[in-house]
């Protein structure tokens, strides 16, 4: 099964941790980072989209990505 997430953020060290975490679970980055301003937060917000194959496993719609 490959399994796709979108990571989001602030532009801060919080977004930079999460992601660290996801590639060090097995979790690829796929495509480039996106960077846009939130005008309601008043803040820059980061984007970055992961994968990860696991193998004997079928994907089911109420799976928690981040567990797996």
């Amino acid at each position: 099964m490959k399994l796709y997430r979108f990571l989001t953020g602030p532009d801060d060290a919080s977004f930079c941790h999460k992601v660290t975490a996801a590639l060090n679970k097995g979790w690829h980055l796929h495509g480039s980072p996106t960077y846009t301003f939130n005008a309601d937060a008043q803040v820059m917000q980061c984007g970055q989209a992961v994968v990860k194959d696991v193998e004997g496993k079928d994907y089911v719609p109420d799976m928690k990505l981040s567990e797996q």
